[in-house]
């Protein structure tokens, strides 16, 4: 019975002020110029993916909130899609969500995905980078994203991301950033 109750409040609540009161943000975002928070974390492949293994690249470092959803999906099938220009500007993609490596594992196999997808299951790293976001009871990483120069510091922030023309903002950002 108090379940129901629950559920009916917030239901109630999401109709009358909609999902943005709902959402809240456990931290804030680092700032452009700060040092990138370190972090190992298992990628699909099982194999523990380290920030500072790519000291010397330029890194998008993206946080999407599940996979196999729409906005997700189209998120990373534009950065599959333009892989070819990442590389060409020396530039190494990373997904994190909180999501297992087994279900990333998956994700990728479905959707042909080549790029690494880092599972954060215990959300640390998510949270130190301020995409650690609360909804009611569940926990998953906000659409942000972080371009991280191969000194390790925070070259741009994007938040509230658009999935559909995201990797082109990004790749149109790292044309001026790597001038």
């Amino acid at each position: 019975m108090t379940q129901r109750i629950a559920i009916a409040v917030f239901c109630l609540v999401v109709l009358v002020f909609g999902v943005r009161p709902l959402l809240v943000r456990a931290a804030t975002l680092p700032a452009v110029g700060s040092t990138a928070p370190e972090f190992t974390l298992p990628s699909q492949e099982g194999t523990p993916v380290s920030l500072k293994d790519y000291r010397g690249k330029w890194v998008v470092l993206y946080f999407y909130p599940k996979d196999f959803t729409g906005g997700c999906t189209i998120e990373a099938h534009n950065f599959q899609r333009d892989q070819a220009q990442y590389v060409q500007k020396g530039v190494v993609v990373l997904g994190v969500s909180v999501d297992d490596a087994d279900s990333h594992k998956k994700f990728c196999t479905k959707e042909g995905l080549t790029f690494k997808l880092l599972a954060d299951t215990d959300k640390k790293v998510t949270e130190a980078y301020g995409s650690l976001t609360n909804m009611a009871l569940v926990k998953f990483a906000a659409r942000h994203t972080f371009i991280i120069n191969p000194e390790g510091k925070i070259a741009k922030v994007y938040e509230d991301v658009n999935p559909n023309k995201h990797s082109e903002e990004v790749l149109a950002a790292l044309a001026d950033l790597q001038k």
